[in-house]
Protein backbone atom coordinates (compact mmCIF):
# COMPACT_ATOMS: atom_id res chain seq x y z
CA UNK A 1 0.00 0.00 0.00
CA UNK A 2 1.13 3.42 -1.09
CA UNK A 3 1.29 6.03 1.66
CA UNK A 4 0.10 9.55 1.02
CA UNK A 5 2.84 11.99 1.57
CA UNK A 6 2.13 14.10 4.73
CA UNK A 7 3.99 17.13 7.30
CA UNK A 8 4.56 16.82 10.34
CA UNK A 9 2.66 20.10 11.56
CA UNK A 10 2.21 22.00 14.48
CA UNK A 11 0.46 25.63 15.30
CA UNK A 12 2.54 28.33 18.11
CA UNK A 13 2.96 31.65 18.72
CA UNK A 14 6.34 33.16 18.57
CA UNK A 15 8.45 35.39 21.14
CA UNK A 16 10.33 38.26 20.01
CA UNK A 17 14.04 37.95 19.34
CA UNK A 18 15.23 40.13 22.62
CA UNK A 19 12.90 37.35 24.48
CA UNK A 20 14.05 34.17 22.84
CA UNK A 21 17.67 35.57 23.32
CA UNK A 22 17.36 36.04 26.77
CA UNK A 23 15.79 32.57 27.36
CA UNK A 24 18.76 31.26 25.57
CA UNK A 25 21.06 33.16 27.70
CA UNK A 26 19.20 31.79 30.52
CA UNK A 27 19.29 28.15 29.22
CA UNK A 28 22.62 28.42 28.67
CA UNK A 29 23.95 29.85 32.51
CA UNK A 30 20.87 26.37 33.59
CA UNK A 31 23.43 24.21 31.81
CA UNK A 32 26.44 25.14 33.64
CA UNK A 33 24.50 25.02 37.01
CA UNK A 34 24.79 22.12 39.54
CA UNK A 35 24.31 21.14 43.03
CA UNK A 36 27.10 18.42 43.38
CA UNK A 37 24.68 15.56 42.71
CA UNK A 38 25.20 15.43 38.85
CA UNK A 39 27.05 16.99 36.56
CA UNK A 40 27.07 20.38 35.30
CA UNK A 41 27.83 20.27 31.76
CA UNK A 42 26.48 18.21 28.54
CA UNK A 43 23.38 17.04 29.95
CA UNK A 44 21.20 19.22 27.45
CA UNK A 45 21.34 20.03 24.59
CA UNK A 46 20.52 23.77 24.07
CA UNK A 47 17.88 24.79 21.16
CA UNK A 48 18.65 27.74 19.12
CA UNK A 49 17.16 31.02 19.91
CA UNK A 50 15.17 30.58 16.62
CA UNK A 51 13.44 27.86 17.35
CA UNK A 52 12.17 28.79 20.39
CA UNK A 53 8.02 29.04 20.56
CA UNK A 54 5.05 28.52 22.46
CA UNK A 55 3.34 25.78 21.18
CA UNK A 56 -0.42 25.49 20.78
CA UNK A 57 -1.65 22.44 18.93
CA UNK A 58 0.52 19.64 18.06
CA UNK A 59 -0.78 18.22 14.47
CA UNK A 60 1.72 15.54 13.93
CA UNK A 61 1.94 13.52 10.71
CA UNK A 62 -0.62 14.92 8.44
CA UNK A 63 -1.55 14.25 4.79
CA UNK A 64 -0.01 17.03 2.45
CA UNK A 65 -3.02 18.28 0.88
CA UNK A 66 -4.44 19.38 4.39
CA UNK A 67 -2.34 22.12 4.41
CA UNK A 68 -4.23 24.76 2.44
CA UNK A 69 -7.11 24.29 4.14
CA UNK A 70 -5.46 24.21 7.83
CA UNK A 71 -3.58 27.54 7.22
CA UNK A 72 -6.80 29.11 5.80
CA UNK A 73 -8.75 27.98 8.69
CA UNK A 74 -5.80 29.49 11.08
CA UNK A 75 -6.57 32.88 9.33
CA UNK A 76 -10.44 32.65 10.77
CA UNK A 77 -8.88 32.57 14.20
CA UNK A 78 -9.79 36.23 15.74
CA UNK A 79 -8.89 36.14 19.28
CA UNK A 80 -6.27 38.00 20.98
CA UNK A 81 -3.06 36.10 23.17
CA UNK A 82 -2.91 38.89 25.67
CA UNK A 83 0.59 39.11 27.74
CA UNK A 84 2.59 36.58 28.88
CA UNK A 85 5.18 36.31 31.48
CA UNK A 86 7.65 34.15 32.09
CA UNK A 87 7.31 31.96 35.21
CA UNK A 88 9.29 29.12 37.09
CA UNK A 89 11.60 26.56 35.26
CA UNK A 90 9.88 23.17 34.25
CA UNK A 91 11.09 19.67 33.87
CA UNK A 92 8.62 18.32 31.07
CA UNK A 93 7.30 15.79 31.58
CA UNK A 94 7.34 15.74 35.20
CA UNK A 95 7.77 11.89 35.87
CA UNK A 96 10.58 11.41 33.50
CA UNK A 97 11.95 14.29 31.86
CA UNK A 98 13.29 14.83 28.57
CA UNK A 99 13.16 19.33 28.15
CA UNK A 100 13.74 21.70 30.06
CA UNK A 101 11.24 24.32 29.73
CA UNK A 102 9.90 28.11 30.89
CA UNK A 103 6.11 28.33 32.54
CA UNK A 104 4.08 31.18 30.96
CA UNK A 105 1.51 33.08 32.90
CA UNK A 106 -1.10 33.65 30.92
CA UNK A 107 -2.79 37.26 30.95
CA UNK A 108 -6.26 36.40 32.16
CA UNK A 109 -6.45 33.01 30.00
CA UNK A 110 -6.48 34.66 27.05
CA UNK A 111 -3.85 32.25 25.49
CA UNK A 112 -6.05 29.59 26.73
CA UNK A 113 -9.20 30.57 25.05
CA UNK A 114 -7.21 31.25 21.65
CA UNK A 115 -5.22 28.14 21.95
CA UNK A 116 -9.31 25.85 21.90
CA UNK A 117 -10.16 28.49 19.00
CA UNK A 118 -7.25 27.29 17.18
CA UNK A 119 -8.05 23.66 18.04
CA UNK A 120 -11.60 23.66 17.25
CA UNK A 121 -11.27 25.76 13.92
CA UNK A 122 -8.81 22.93 12.50
CA UNK A 123 -10.50 20.20 13.48
CA UNK A 124 -13.42 21.45 11.19
CA UNK A 125 -11.37 20.57 7.99
CA UNK A 126 -9.15 18.01 9.18
CA UNK A 127 -9.22 14.67 11.14
CA UNK A 128 -7.06 15.26 13.68
CA UNK A 129 -8.40 15.14 16.89
CA UNK A 130 -6.32 16.46 20.31
CA UNK A 131 -5.64 13.97 22.63
CA UNK A 132 -3.76 13.43 25.84
CA UNK A 133 -1.54 10.69 24.94
CA UNK A 134 -3.36 7.95 26.13
CA UNK A 135 -5.43 5.16 23.97
CA UNK A 136 -9.24 5.74 23.79
CA UNK A 137 -11.67 2.95 23.44
CA UNK A 138 -12.61 2.67 19.91
CA UNK A 139 -15.35 4.66 18.43
CA UNK A 140 -14.52 7.11 21.78
CA UNK A 141 -13.53 10.75 21.24
CA UNK A 142 -9.84 11.24 22.73
CA UNK A 143 -9.65 13.27 25.88
CA UNK A 144 -7.61 16.56 25.07
CA UNK A 145 -4.61 17.55 27.60
CA UNK A 146 -4.95 20.88 29.44
CA UNK A 147 -3.22 23.65 28.18
CA UNK A 148 -0.15 24.52 30.10
CA UNK A 149 1.73 27.20 27.73
CA UNK A 150 5.67 26.97 28.23
CA UNK A 151 8.84 27.95 25.96
CA UNK A 152 10.91 24.59 25.31
CA UNK A 153 14.42 25.71 25.96
CA UNK A 154 16.63 22.83 25.86
CA UNK A 155 16.61 18.95 25.48
CA UNK A 156 17.73 16.40 27.42
CA UNK A 157 20.55 14.05 26.57
CA UNK A 158 19.58 10.50 26.56
CA UNK A 159 20.35 8.87 30.48
CA UNK A 160 20.70 12.24 31.81
CA UNK A 161 19.56 13.25 35.51
CA UNK A 162 19.43 17.19 34.73
CA UNK A 163 16.22 17.25 36.81
CA UNK A 164 18.19 16.84 39.77
CA UNK A 165 20.48 19.78 39.25
CA UNK A 166 19.62 23.24 41.19
CA UNK A 167 18.58 26.08 38.33
CA UNK A 168 18.64 29.87 38.37
CA UNK A 169 16.47 32.15 38.49
CA UNK A 170 14.45 33.09 35.15
CA UNK A 171 14.36 36.75 33.72
CA UNK A 172 11.60 38.82 34.51
CA UNK A 173 10.21 39.21 31.12
CA UNK A 174 6.67 38.98 29.42
CA UNK A 175 5.53 39.83 25.94
CA UNK A 176 2.10 39.79 23.92
CA UNK A 177 2.22 37.59 20.98
CA UNK A 178 1.80 38.92 17.41
CA UNK A 179 1.13 36.15 15.29
CA UNK A 180 -0.30 32.56 15.03
CA UNK A 181 2.05 30.45 13.04
CA UNK A 182 1.53 27.35 11.27
CA UNK A 183 4.86 25.31 11.16
CA UNK A 184 6.04 22.54 9.71
CA UNK A 185 8.74 20.22 11.50
CA UNK A 186 11.53 18.61 9.72
CA UNK A 187 14.00 16.00 12.38
CA UNK A 188 17.53 15.23 11.59
CA UNK A 189 19.88 13.40 14.32
CA UNK A 190 21.07 17.17 14.85
CA UNK A 191 17.46 17.91 16.09
CA UNK A 192 14.28 19.64 14.77
CA UNK A 193 14.10 22.41 12.34
CA UNK A 194 10.87 24.46 11.41
CA UNK A 195 9.38 25.64 8.48
CA UNK A 196 6.64 28.49 8.64
CA UNK A 197 4.18 27.49 6.20
CA UNK A 198 1.27 30.53 6.84
CA UNK A 199 0.87 32.88 9.92
CA UNK A 200 -1.99 34.99 10.86
CA UNK A 201 -1.65 38.46 12.88
CA UNK A 202 -3.62 38.35 15.99
CA UNK A 203 -4.06 40.51 18.72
Amino acid sequence: MIRSPTARLFVAVDPPEDVRTQLAEWARSASRAGDGRVSANASLRLLDPDLLHVTLCFLGNRPLGEMDSLAAQLAACGGAAGELSLGAPLWLPAQRPRALAVELHDDRGKLARLQAEVVGALQEVSGWQPNDGTRAAEGAPKAQRRFHPHITVARMRQGAASYERVLPPTPSLSFVPGELVLYRSWLSPEGAGYEAVASHRIG
